[in-house]
């Protein structure tokens, strides 16, 4: 094992540590995919339970909920026990998350789905509170935002890869039968068999992570001499009277809103006889494009953002991912559907970018700072269940006005962090 690493939060100084930069980056690629396999879940639920399109969003509702419950309680445990120990608590947290899949399958019960789903989350929000400000520590604060922007391009490799295997896994081939044709016993045999698929895959999950966590156990006194500034909830929550940071913790609500909802809802839209009308199964492939697009869109961005305003680079994704709104609502067949999934492309540099711009000059509060943020993801959970309404009463085309709407406030948000470095 090698020599423990100073760490420090104070007088602008940063960690020299390569080996933990492969550590965070690895993080972001867990629980960036397991985020994503929501997207393939959902249509599977939605099946099984004979589900509408909000009872459906209550996936995200559950999952980004823990964001709104667990931001700051995870944020205050980092800060008193340290980044690898609290990272090891969220690898664990999310493990028994993973395995309660077992009883909800054995259940048939969709209550028990979402409540597993709200274990596993909270996990992920401790985890994601250690890893934001930890990359940000991990070099020069000039180059803060194309380093986190790079460290996300692994979430994004996550969000590629496993609903890749899991549309193969949950979705499977299409069946003989469908749980609406079904009633009483034989239809919950039916919930029964069918979960297993879903049950297998987070058996594996659970093993996969239960190693990680081990290792981060392991290694829980590799970073000496963390500084965390100690602060109550109330002086956590004032962050947001600033108006760079009140007005970035909204953009981060809406952002991970509207990026959720297109996501969780790109395999009902290509199963439309108007866009591509193909089945569940085939629809669950298209899914890794819309999340590769990400992918790609964090390497150069990462590279962007080093000679351009983050601030501008922002605005000019947002006004795309509306402009390919616009398209995939008013057009049909191929065009309908790969301009809605190249929304993912724009999306790319959005979270890092926010975040960073958001949080810049926190300093010692930059725990604070991340616990508020992972708050303000709670938008995952309650914009997906506006569009998933919209959609209810009217179309799945009508519903994209919602995310369209959030990438509006986001653009004035980087038009209005550009116009202030510039002034400064």
């Amino acid at each position: 094992m090698a020599a423990p690493v100073t760490a420090t939060h104070a007088g602008g100084e940063h960690i020299d540590a390569p080996e933990l930069r492969l550590f965070v980056m690895a993080l972001f690629f867990i629980f960036g995919g397991i985020t994503s396999l929501n997207d393939v879940i959902i249509p599977k639920l939605k099946e099984l339970f004979t589900l509408n399109y909000t009872e459906a969003m209550l996936v995200q509702f559950c999952f980004f909920g823990a964001y709104a419950l667990i931001g700051i309680p995870g944020a205050r445990l980092v800060k008193r026990i340290g980044y690898m120990r609290g990272a090891a608590v969220g690898l664990v947290t999310m493990t028994i998350g993973c395995l309660l899949f077992i009883p909800a399958s054995q259940s048939a019960a969709y209550p028990i789905f979402l409540m597993a789903l709200f274990v596993l989350a909270s996990g992920v929000v401790v985890v994601q509170v250690v890893t934001n400000p930890l990359i940000s520590l991990l070099g020069p604060a000039k180059t803060t935002s194309s380093r986190l922007t790079f460290a996300q391009a692994f979430n994004s490799l996550g969000t590629v890869i496993f609903p890749l295997i899991g549309a193969k896994l949950i979705l499977g081939e299409l069946a003989k039968v469908q749980a609406k044709d079904l009633s009483g016993p034989a239809l919950d045999a039916y919930r029964v068999a069918e979960t297993h698929t879903v049950v297998n895959t987070y058996i594996v999950l659970a093993i996969a992570i239960a190693i990680v966590a081990g290792v981060v156990w392991l290694n829980r006194n590799r970073l000496k001499g963390e500084k965390h500034e100690p602060t109550s909830l109330a002086a956590g929550l004032a962050l947001l009277k600033q108006t760079r940071f009140g007005f970035g913790a909204l953009c981060i609500f809406l952002y991970v809103g509207a990026e959720v909802s297109i996501g969780s809802l790109i395999v009902n839209y290509f199963q439309q006889q108007s866009v591509l009308g193909v089945t569940a199964s085939a629809a669950g492939t298209y899914i890794p494009y819309y999340w590769g697009g990400a992918l790609i869109g964090r390497f150069i961005g990462s590279a962007v953002l080093r000679l351009v305003s983050p601030g501008k680079v922002l605005a000019v994704n947002a006004v795309g991912a509306i402009f390919l709104i616009a398209v995939s609502a008013n057009t049909g067949g191929a065009v309908a559907a790969w301009s809605l999934l190249a929304i993912g492309l724009m999306n790319s540099i959005m979270f890092p970018t926010i975040f960073t711009l958001a949080s810049e000059e926190l300093g010692p509060r930059a725990a604070d700072g991340s616990g508020i943020i992972n708050v303000a993801i709670f938008g995952g959970a309650v914009v997906p269940l506006l569009t998933g309404a919209l959609a209810d009463q009217l179309s799945l085309t009508t519903a994209l006005v919602v995310p369209a709407a959030c990438y509006a406030v986001i653009a004035l948000f980087g038009r209005w962090a550009a116009r202030h470095a510039a002034a400064t």
